[in-house]
This record gives C-alpha cells, sequence and structure tokens, in this order.
C-alpha cells in the first residue's frame, strides 16, 4: 500500500510539472506578444503625431 501512496504521488508530481512548464511557455509567448504589440501602437501614435505637425 505504501508503494502505490509513494507511486500516485510521484506520477501526480510528474504531471503538475509538466503542466506548470507548458503554461510558462504560453505566458512567456504571451508577454512577448504584448511588448511587441505595445511598441508597434507606441511608434504609431509617434508616427501619427509627426505626420500631423507637417
Amino acid at each position: 500500500m505504501k508503494k502505490f501512496t509513494l507511486l500516485s504521488l510521484l506520477v501526480s508530481a510528474l504531471l503538475t510539472l509538466t503542466g506548470c512548464d507548458a503554461i510558462g511557455t504560453i505566458f512567456e509567448a504571451g508577454m512577448w506578444w504584448g511588448i511587441i504589440l505595445v511598441v508597434a501602437v507606441v511608434g504609431l501614435i509617434l508616427w501619427f503625431l509627426t505626420k500631423g505637425k507637417k
């Protein structure tokens, strides 16, 4: 019975750790998309402001 408990604990730990790794990768990709979008929006605003002065 003790081996079964240890085995189930090990399996559940492995499954949750891989899930955390996958979620971390998704959030990292989301962070980069967010940075790219913020830079694009700021660039677009600056372009509109400089175009409006001419």
